[in-house]
């Protein structure tokens, strides 16, 4: 195969970013940010990421996608564990890898259940521990749904305005070294589903609890002094 041919041949970042444009693009963004809050381990990022860099001009709608789909489906995952914890909830939970301190991790929301919300929507923790636990542990929904969205608005919000404002030199980069942007954003996507489970570790919920403890100053588990 000659060099010219080689050049021609549309390597994986240029897929994923002439896959941006397709019709479908934002639809399957919205069903992954509203999976992603329910169930999926996987990093809505690693799409939205390529779609602003393609047309920055689309940042805030996306932006908005995310965060209403991604707060809708916390609402199902809320009525997993209110309605469905034994039959499905239990098993996400425990893949997850937070069913062995789950009884504190549902005290933690009963007594503080904005605060663990907000830590949850904004942070990598697993959204779909934090939905399904809000639902379990009888967390006023309108509550859940405000502190939802006012931390998925965060988490969504603020990515998507550094690359309106920086992405024609974030692009300009990326095109200098797509050769490896995308694998950078596949490993990200397979990272996603690899480390999630890490998040929590054998005594999860205690785990969590005591660093947002030293981290914050904030007593999440009654009680404990």
């Amino acid at each position: 195969m000659s060099d010219t041919a080689e050049q021609a041949k549309p390597g994986l970042y240029d897929r994923l970013k002439a896959a941006t444009g397709h019709p479908m693009a934002e639809p399957i963004l919205a069903l992954i940010c509203f999976l992603e809050a329910m169930i999926v381990p996987v990093f809505p990022e690693v799409m939205l990421a390529p779609m602003i860099l393609a047309d920055r001009r689309r940042a805030w709608r996306l932006a908005t996608i995310c965060t209403v789909f991604s707060v809708f489906g916390g609402v199902f995952g809320y009525a997993i564990g209110y309605f469905l914890f034994d039959t499905i909830g239990k098993g996400i939970v425990e893949f997850y890898g937070a069913g062995a301190g789950f009884e504190q991790l549902r005290e933690s929301f009963a007594a503080n259940g904005p605060f663990m919300i907000m830590i949850g929507a904004v942070t990598p923790i697993p959204f779909k521990v934090i939905t399904i636990t809000s639902g379990v542990a009888g967390v006023d929904i309108w509550t859940f749904i405000l502190f939802s969205l006012i931390g998925r608005g965060i988490r969504f919000f603020f990515p998507c305005g550094l690359f309106y404002f920086f992405g024609p030199v974030a692009s300009e980069f990326i095109e200098k070294h797509k050769k490896w942007a995308g694998w950078v954003m596949l490993v990200a996507v397979i990272g996603g589903f690899a480390a999630a489970p890490l998040l929590f570790p054998k005594h999860g919920a205690e785990v969590t609890d005591r660093v947002i403890e030293r981290t914050t100053g904030t007593d999440v588990i009654p009680g404990n002094s």
